[in-house]
C-alpha cells in the first residue's frame, strides 16, 4: 500500500481534523488506564470483543486531547478495517508509522494506538523495536488472552502493563441508562427500579451496545452475532480449525453449564471426541473470554490443576441467547455476576471444598493470606438452604483460618444483616448493595 492510501484509510478513524465521537466514561477504566499509562510502558487493553476496549481508549485519546496534547500527535490504528485485511503484517505497521510521520509531522513523541493488534503475526517485534528507540508512546488492544499472554510475556517481558476489560458491570449498566444509585437511600427509593432493571441485566447482559439497544430482537440479534463472530474470527481463523460444529457445541455445552464444576474427560465424553480435542477448543474458547474458568482451591498448585474447574460466562446475556436453560436455577445466574464482579475487585479467585465435601462458592486470597469466604444463594428464607450455607463456610473457615481473620459473607436477593454463629461474625448481603454501594 502507498502512502496516499494509508492516510487516507488512517484518516476516517482519526480524530486530526473532527472532535471524538461521543463516548460513555468508565470510570474504573479510565482511571485505571490513565494510573498505568503514566508509567510509559507499553500498555495492553484485552477482552472478549465488543466490550468496549476501542472505546477506552478514545476516552484516553480526549483525556490527552483535554491536557494539552496536540491532535497531530495522535495516531489510531484500527487493524480490523477490512482496507487492511490485505496487507496484514509488520511491514503494513511500519508502513502506517511512516506515512503518518511523513503528513502529520508531529512536534513531539507520537502516541500510537493499535486496535486488535493480534490480528498482526509478530506484533510484539515492531513493538518491542519501537518501545526500545523510545520514539512513541504505545498502546494496544486484542481479544485473544493467550496470543497477547504468550507473545509478550516472552518478548515483551518488563516493558508492558495490562487491563483487563470486561462487559459492563451493574453499576456501569445503570449509568449507561442514566440511573445512578450512590447511597442507601437511593437504593431504597428506586429498589423497584433497580429490581426491574436487574432483570433486563440478567436476560441481556453488559455488552455496551446491546444494553443502549431497545428493541429486545435486535438486542438478541446482537448477541447471536457477538456469538458467531467470536468463534469465526477469534477461534476458528486464529487457529485454522475445520470442525466450527464441535467448537459450537462445546461452546453452548458450557454456557449451559454456568456455576457448575466440569472436567475435560465430561466434555470429550458428552461430545464424544479426543482428550486432547476437548482440551484444546475449551482453552480457545477461554482464550477468546467467551467463558472462564475457576480452580478449586488447594495449597498444592498441582492438586489444582487435576481437579474440575467451574464454568462462568463473561456475559450472561450471551449465555440467555445461546445456551440451554432448562431447569436452570436463578441461583447460577446470580453466583456468575458475583464471580464477574469479584474478578473486578480481586487478582487471586478460586471455589473450595472442605473435608466433609461442602462447597463454598468463592475463596479470596490475598498473597499467602485468605481473606474472603463467599456463599451466593438466591434466598435463604428456607432454613434448610440458610443451615446448608452457613455449615458450608464455618467449616471451611475452621479448616483454613490461622492468625489471619477471613470475612465471611453470604450474598443473597434478601436483607442485609450481620448475624453471629458459634461467635463467628457472617455477613448477610443484598445483591443490590453488594454490587451498587
Amino acid at each position: 500500500m502507498d502512502r496516499e492510501e494509508i492516510i487516507n484509510i488512517l484518516k476516517d478513524w482519526n480524530f486530526w481534523e473532527s472532535e471524538p465521537k461521543d463516548t460513555f466514561d468508565r470510570d474504573f477504566y479510565d482511571r485505571d488506564i490513565i494510573k498505568k499509562a503514566s508509567a510509559k510502558e507499553i500498555l495492553f487493553i484485552k477482552g472478549i470483543r465488543r466490550s468496549g476496549k476501542s472505546t477506552l481508549l478514545i476516552n484516553y485519546i480526549k483525556h490527552l486531547l483535554k491536557n494539552g496534547v496536540s491532535r497531530e500527535r495522535i495516531l489510531f490504528v484500527n487493524l480490523e478495517d477490512p482496507r487492511f485485511a490485505t496487507n496484514l503484517s509488520l511491514k503494513l505497521l511500519e508502513d502506517i508509522k511512516l506515512s503518518y510521520i511523513y503528513y502529520l509531522n508531529p512536534s513531539d513523541k507520537p502516541y500510537i494506538f493499535l486496535d486488535e493488534v493480534q490480528n498482526i503475526d509478530g506484533f510484539e517485534k515492531w513493538l518491542l523495536k519501537e518501545y526500545e528507540l523510545n520514539s512513541a508512546y504505545l498502546f494496544a488492544t486484542g481479544s485473544n488472552s493467550k496470543l497477547l499472554s504468550s507473545e509478550i510475556g516472552s518478548s515483551l517481558s518488563g516493558r508492558y502493563l495490562d487491563v483487563l476489560v470486561y462487559p459492563l458491570s451493574f453499576k456501569e449498566f445503570l449509568t449507561f441508562k442514566g440511573i445512578k444509585i450512590d447511597t442507601p437511600y437511593k437504593l431504597i427509593s428506586q429498589k423497584v427500579l433497580v429490581e426491574k432493571e436487574f432483570e433486563e441485566f440478567l436476560s441481556f447482559g453488559g455488552f455496551p451496545k446491546v444494553v443502549l439497544t431497545k428493541e429486545k430482537e435486535l438486542k438478541r440479534a446482537e448477541l447471536k452475532s457477538y456469538f458467531d463472530s467470536i468463534l469465526l474470527r477469534d477461534i476458528v481463523a486464529r487457529y485454522n480449525l475445520d470442525n466450527f460444529r464441535v467448537l459450537e457445541s462445546l461452546a453452548i455445552y458450557l454456557l449451559s453449564s454456568i456455576s457448575n464444576p466440569i472436567s475435560i474427560n465430561k466434555i470429550k465424553n458428552h461430545l464424544k471426541i479426543s482428550y486432547d480435542m476437548a482440551n484444546r477448543y475449551f482453552e480457545y474458547l477461554q482464550n477468546a473470554f467467551i467463558i472462564d474458568a475457576l480452580s478449586l482451591f488447594d495449597w498444592s498448585y498441582k492438586k489444582q490443576l487435576v481437579n474440575p474447574k467451574k464454568i462462568y460466562s463473561i456475559d450472561l446475556g450471551l449465555t440467555k441467547r445461546v445456551s440451554f436453560e432448562v431447569g436452570k436455577k436463578k441461583g447460577d445466574y446470580l453466583e456468575n455476576i458475583v464471580f464477574l464482579e469479584l474478578k473486578r475487585r480481586f487478582d487471586e479467585i478460586y471455589y473450595y471444598k472442605t473435608s466433609q465435601n461442602y462447597e463454598v462458592d468463592f475463596l479470596v486470597k490475598d498473597t499467602n493470606k485468605i481473606t474472603h469466604l463467599i456463599q451466593v444463594s438466591y434466598t435463604i428464607k428456607e432454613k434448610k438452604t440458610f443451615d446448608r450455607e452457613i455449615r458450608a463456610l464455618l467449616k471451611a473457615n475452621s479448616e483454613l483460618s490461622s492468625k489471619n481473620q477471613i470475612e465471611l459473607s453470604l450474598i443473597t436477593y434478601d436483607n442485609s444483616k450481620d448475624i453471629y454463629e458459634d461467635n463467628i461474625k457472617i455477613k448477610i448481603i443484598n445483591i443490590f448493595e453488594w454490587l451498587l454501594l
